[in-house]
């Protein structure tokens, strides 16, 4: 069994017998990202902050990538066989996570009784859409590219990005895809097929999931470029972007340097350091930049 149909199961049975599909309560969304030093939404959720968020934009995955591996994060890049919308443009927001399994009579009967219960949508692709909100991205586990394995074509991914302004990560298919190239929307899957979301079913929104070869956990802050996609849990996301600001600034400095024509190579990459009087004006010139990234 897959690692998040065993968790699924296990907070399924946890949670309130009137939950809807099945997901972690409060308390437990709180035991499982007990991390989180940010604010959280009402379901418990980590919120990175906005602001985090923007300077998110400006990382690389490589930036990234050393510090969750350096901390012992060795499966948070998805990206191998994955296919990108928009090469060239990023994806930042937080993860809102769903899980897709195929459909067994029985168990889609309790499911859509619950659903009519709790008012839902009875599409399956808009209970996850309808829950959306500012700078999420959905992550969603369809289990693979397959005919029927789909979240979306032209119009759903309009109606995601509409309320998101980001895009989603998709390891199933999307279709329409002439239709969604026009759009905005950054988005990541696994492949292109004509056909409608059919034989699976929605069975668990906000625990974890698995797509590619990453674990991911709601509220983990997506990155994705044209390489491909990170997760990043929130308690290590303001360390990254601190250390990722600090070199940028070593670089913007030191090439406004080289471009006054006054220094060569070796004077600002001497193995000996800067001379007193150039780290004396860089420390000065660091200090300002951070405070004015940290408004």
């Amino acid at each position: 069994m897959r690692l998040a149909a065993c968790f699924l199961l296990i907070s399924g049975a946890l949670a309130p017998a009137h939950a809807q599909l099945f997901r972690l309560t409060r308390e437990q969304m709180i035991q499982y990202t007990a991390k989180n030093p940010f604010e959280r939404f009402p379901d418990g959720r980590p919120k990175v902050d906005d602001k985090i968020l923007e300077r998110v934009k400006g990382l690389s995955l490589e930036e990234a990538w050393g510090i969750l591996r350096s901390k012992g994060y060795h499966r948070q890049f998805a990206g191998w066989d994955f296919q990108v919308l928009h090469p060239g443009r990023k994806l930042v927001g937080r993860a809102v996570t769903a899980q897709y399994l195929p459909a067994r009579p029985d168990f889609v009967e309790a499911l859509d009784a619950d659903a009519k219960q709790q008012g839902l949508p009875r599409g399956e692709n808009q209970k996850v859409i309808d829950r959306l909100q500012l700078n999420d991205v959905p992550v969603i586990d369809l289990m693979g590219a397959a005919p029927g394995h789909n979240f979306g074509g032209d119009n759903l991914q309009a109606a995601i990005y509409g309320v998101t302004r980001t895009g989603a990560v998709v390891d199933g298919t999307i279709r329409d895809i002439e239709g969604i190239h026009e759009l905005p929307t950054q988005i990541y899957f696994k492949k292109a097929h004509p056909a409608a979301v059919e034989g699976v079913k929605v069975v668990g929104i906000n625990i974890p999931v698995k797509v590619g070869e990453a674990i991911v956990l709601p509220g983990d802050v997506v990155l994705g470029d044209r390489e491909g996609v990170l997760f990043i849990p929130p308690h290590l996301v303001r360390e990254i972007v601190d250390t990722a600001d600090r070199t940028h600034i070593h670089d913007e400095w030191t090439k406004a340097k080289f471009l006054t024509g006054k220094y060569k190579a070796s004077d600002l990459y001497g193995g000996a350091g800067l001379p007193p009087e150039l780290q004396k004006e860089y420390d000065e010139y660091k200090r300002k930049r951070l405070a004015e990234l940290n408004k």
